[in-house]
């Protein structure tokens, strides 16, 4: 129940002591303050990872060829390995537990004519699956499909920067562009949730790339997805994938030059446990701040109970309880500490929304927050250490005698 006098006392108390009070007060704050904008802040960086990884399938595993670095049966080091569409083939073929992959072809620049406009972008002749690989959401149309595939029909999907750049916000489903002199007719248009350049790709059928380009079989890269497998089993399929690459093209089992594979799945989880101890790291940090600041509030009831001793011992000798003594203390310390501590959570959150619009979303940093369990996580700690500051001195107050405070000089 609301006690009127007793707040009255305790606001009286905290007047007379007004610098030493904000000092104590301070610390709270400032403890609170940091772990809230060090939680924002990583809250940050774990969107942005997330953000980041959301350009393709996190659980795919990416392969492209290179140089070889060490001679190998007489072969010499420096030689280029082309991957083609049968080392995909008998990868899919051979590896169990794969449930799709996507071939890829790709000049950087081509350029790209409608009517009268025209620019360069990046042209992608790719498989049915790759939509999935690369998490291409189409706003228009449709995607590459088999049909396309075997009837090698001259299609194409184009991001949506190409379409505001050449088509100016016309409909461009139907319309044909025209490619090193080539016709192909837009089918799709689709966006990327990664990063804008995605948005000036053009995806074309694999085997209509590879002729237009005089690729033969050649390819530039393979991509392949782990579905629901467990990191040991990618781990496990990535070994088995280099091993037989490298014997099919005869390289060097230590050779790390010539064939380069990358499993999403491992760079996920390696940046996520990252992410993951950064965050622990982080409330460590603000946890021993917000201890020190309690110290010193705890530090500061002490010596109000030193100071108010011959008060508490009239108390005392007129029949007030060690309980009430006891809850005099206590209500003090969780008052200063928890307002102070509240005063530190809302000004750490009014930083974050300023950093957040101040920012914007950048590729590894977005969105930093602070969410509700945090909020609530951060609510508890303050109120428990009022209550731990204050339960010390209050003790010892609620063990004083009367006779000895009334001569306590």
């Amino acid at each position: 129940m609301f006690d009127f006098d007793k707040w009255q006392e305790i606001i009286a108390t905290i007047s007379k002591n007004k610098l030493r009070t904000f000092l104590t007060a301070f610390s709270v704050m400032w403890g609170i303050f940091m772990l809230v904008i060090l939680l924002g802040a990583s809250t940050g960086l774990q969107n942005g990872v997330q953000h980041a990884f959301s350009d393709d399938a996190v659980n795919s595993i990416y392969i492209r060829s290179g140089r070889t670095a060490v001679s190998y049966k007489g072969l010499k080091p420096g030689r280029q390995i082309q991957l083609t569409r049968d080392d995909f083939a008998e990868v899919i073929r051979t590896i169990n537990n794969i449930p799709y992959g996507s071939c890829s072809y790709s000049k950087w620049s081509a350029e790209v004519t409608y009517g009268k406009e025209y620019s360069t972008y990046s042209l992608n002749a790719v498989q049915p699956p790759y939509q999935l690989l690369e998490n291409s959401i189409i706003t228009t149309g449709r995607y590459i499909n088999a049909q396309d595939i075997s009837d090698r029909r001259k299609v194409a999907v184009i991001g949506t920067d190409v379409s505001k750049d050449l088509f100016k916000g016309a409909n461009p489903i139907g319309e044909y562009i025209e490619v090193y002199g080539i016709n192909f007719k837009v089918v799709g248009v689709f966006t990327d949730t990664g990063s804008p350049r995605e948005l000036r790709n053009i995806y074309i059928p694999l085997e209509v790339g590879q002729q237009i380009f005089g690729a033969g079989n050649d390819i530039d890269r393979f991509t392949v997805s782990t579905g629901d497998m467990p990191l040991e089993v990618s781990i496990s399929v990535t070994d088995q994938i280099e091993k037989m690459l490298k014997q099919r093209h005869t390289v060097a089992p230590e050779d790390q030059s010539a064939i380069y594979i990358t499993n999403s799945n491992v760079e996920f989880k390696e940046i996520m446990n990252i992410l993951t101890a950064l965050k622990l790291f982080v409330w460590i940090i603000g946890i021993f701040t917000i201890i020190a600041g309690i110290v010193g509030v705890g530090n500061i009831m002490s010596i109000v109970v030193k100071e108010r001793t011959k008060e508490i011992g009239v108390r005392k000798a007129l029949g007030a309880s060690p309980a009430s003594v006891v809850a005099l203390i206590l209500q003090e310390s969780i008052f200063v500490t928890a307002f102070a501590g509240y005063i530190g959570f809302v000004l750490g959150v009014f930083t974050i929304e300023g950093l957040a619009n101040l920012i914007g979303d950048q590729q590894m940093f977005r969105n930093p927050e602070v969410n509700i369990n945090v909020a609530l996580a951060t609510i508890g700690i303050m109120v428990f250490a009022g209550a731990l500051a204050g339960l010390f001195p209050s003790l010892r107050a609620a063990r004083i005698k009367p006779v000895v405070a009334l001569r306590d000089e």
